[in-house]
């Protein structure tokens, strides 16, 4: 068959003429994808615009409600492009901002949440818009600055950024707010919308659960909003928009606050220019990072600079673009064609919030590399104070704030759950590649994630794994694991179900592996994490932000967690989940 019969044949087994909302163009697009990169002809990218021409004009003309009702959930709004989020529901979203605003100056409390005096004052300091590497990323938020510019916001307009950047430049430019146009690193089908008040960090459940209830209420009411108001519109053009330099704003907040985390931006990028026997190595999985990464290291030569995926593809060359051990192998297979004796790979997801590291030979995720970071600002740095992770993060950060006599504070997932110690931890980090630091943004930002990492091999003359293996050698090792199960029942029904693991309490037993283990503690201040006698657990709890039930487990001992990750799954086939 011909490329352009294999592509009718395709157009005619997912699309259907003249009904956008029936036809599935993502699935199209994902087996277009697919038949690009096992061939190698380019000829396929031609379909593939085609589609992408198609959910275009969904996303402009779609006047319907999404399919999914409008949900802030721990990060923000997510659903998919055409279906879910498009001009008007995007409109709708950003009107019911506004809203929150006018409404805030009867309600002291929110005013409180949202770090503002009153509307005016909103008003007047203004929003930072942005948006990742998505499809109309740029058309959706130019969507946001006409509402926020016809309701007279000021507007810092930052194009394609990442969300810590974006966090600091609320900071820095001293603004009421920020959003972004993303979904994080959820899969090339889906768009999404952070929104982050003056504090920089992720939303308090008080604001996001007022943004939903207003959103869902413009939706029902019909409000309208025309593509047309919009198209070939350059969002400078509006009134009270201004376009700025978002990373340079990055960078003027990590350079104010060097006394305080001990991060000096400018030293750290010379002595990794001096040091020829160092390479770094970023894959940017095509996301906004690709168009930071050399300018945030400028004075380094090319060399030892290695950036992979850092092209423009909406499509993620197909896959999930998410930092994981399948997605890191590219930057792995780079580092051992290295000659350099100091090594770091890194990969960063499409909004820069995650970030996941690997010296070649060992592999570094989040549950130990925020732990590293805490001992490397103690140890190394000289810093004295405490430690904040959530409760499915790896107890290795437990042991690091016993040793040091210092408080760990741990709470359910969800970046927004560290505010009570913000400016009081040193690092606060959790186990789905986000961290950040003293002195830094409320917000996960994976470049103070690869700058620390970058300080931390200069400073120890040590690639990561052999500072972890240092660290373990004193404080014992630790195993974690995670993993989730696509569920068909939701909502108030999940919950119903996941309460039956509340049988599995203190005293009662798990098999691991074949051998009994007795549970000694339960925490369940998000979903039920169940602490065995000897020091490993199983954790259990709803995803926020898909349809999801995640797991997590942590074993002393490497051969373990696999075992683990067996008991949670038969701990979830139990309650008639599986």
């Amino acid at each position: 068959m011909s490329y352009a019969n294999e592509v009718k044949d395709l157009f005619g087994q997912y699309l259907v003429e003249g009904d956008a909302a029936a036809s599935k163009y993502f699935p199209l697009i994902k087996e277009l994808v697919a038949r690009r990169n096992s061939s190698g002809d380019p000829a396929w990218q031609n379909g593939i615009e085609q589609v992408y021409a198609l959910i275009y004009e969904e996303i402009c003309n779609n006047m319907s409600a999404p399919t999914e009702q409008i949900t802030f959930g721990t990060s923000g709004w997510r659903g998919q492009l055409g279906k879910d989020v498009f001009v008007r529901s995007v409109a709708c979203v950003t009107r019911a901002i506004v809203e929150m605003y006018n409404q805030a100056d009867e309600d002291q409390e929110l005013l409180g949440y949202l770090g503002v005096s009153s509307c005016s004052e909103a008003k007047r300091k203004g929003c930072v818009i942005g948006h990742d590497n998505r499809f109309a990323g740029d058309l959706l938020s130019t969507v946001v600055a006409k509402v926020l510019s016809d309701e007279g916001f000021t507007v810092y307009y930052a194009g394609e950024s990442t969300t810590g950047v974006l966090s600091a430049a609320v900071l820095e430019i001293g603004c009421a707010f920020s959003i972004n146009l993303t979904p994080s690193h959820n899969p090339l089908q889906y768009g999404g919308y952070k929104f982050n008040a003056a504090d920089a960090g992720p939303a308090a459940t008080q604001v996001t659960g007022a943004i939903t209830r207003l959103a869902r209420k413009f939706i029902d009411e019909g409000y309208s909003f025309e593509a047309s108001a919009i198209q070939g519109i350059d969002p400078a053009s509006l009134p009270g928009v201004s376009v700025f330099d978002s990373l340079a704003t990055w960078k003027s907040l990590v350079r104010k606050n060097s006394d305080i985390h001990g991060l000096y931006l400018d030293d750290i990028i010379q002595r990794f220019t001096e040091n020829h026997d160092m390479v770094v190595v970023i894959d940017a999985v095509h996301g906004a990072s690709r168009l930071h990464i050399t300018s945030l290291l400028e004075s380094v030569n090319a060399p030892r600079l290695i950036t992979l995926r850092d092209t423009e593809d909406v499509t993620f060359g197909g896959i999930a673009p998410e930092p994981s051990s399948v997605n890191l192998k590219n930057v792995t297979v780079v580092l051992g064609q290295r000659k350099e004796t100091l090594k770091l790979g890194a990969i960063i997801d499409p909004d820069g919030d995650r970030i996941r590291f690997t010296d070649g030979s060992t592999e570094i995720s989040m549950n130990q590399f925020g732990a590293m970071a805490y001992h490397f600002l103690k140890v190394y740095k000289k810093k004295d104070g405490m430690v904040a992770k959530t409760v499915a993060t790896s107890n290795m950060a437990n042991a690091l704030a016993e040793g040091f006599g210092e408080e760990l504070f741990e709470p359910r997932v969800g970046f927004k759950e560290f505010k009570p110690v913000i400016g009081r931890a040193l690092v606060f980090f959790e186990e789905s590649d986000g961290i950040s630091i003293i002195g830094h943004t409320p917000e996960k930002d994976a470049y103070i994630g690869l700058l620390l990492a970058i300080d931390m091999v200069l400073t120890t003359g040590k690639n990561l794994g052999d500072y972890l293996k240092m660290i373990e050698k004193e404080y014992g090792a630790y195993y974690p694991d995670r993993d989730g199960i696509v569920v068909s029942v939701k909502g108030e029904q999940l919950l119903q179900k996941l309460a039956e693991l509340q049988r599995y309490d203190v005293g009662s037993e798990l098999d691991v592996g074949g051998v009994k283990k007795k549970i000694i503690r339960v925490i369940t201040i998000d979903g039920r994490k169940m602490i065995l006698e000897d020091g490993s657990w199983v954790m259990i709890r709803p995803s926020g932000t898909e349809p999801k039930v995640r797991f997590y487990v942590e074993s002393r001992t490497m051969s373990g967690t696999a075992d683990l990750v067996a008991t949670a799954k038969s701990l979830l086939q139990d309650i008639g989940l599986v």
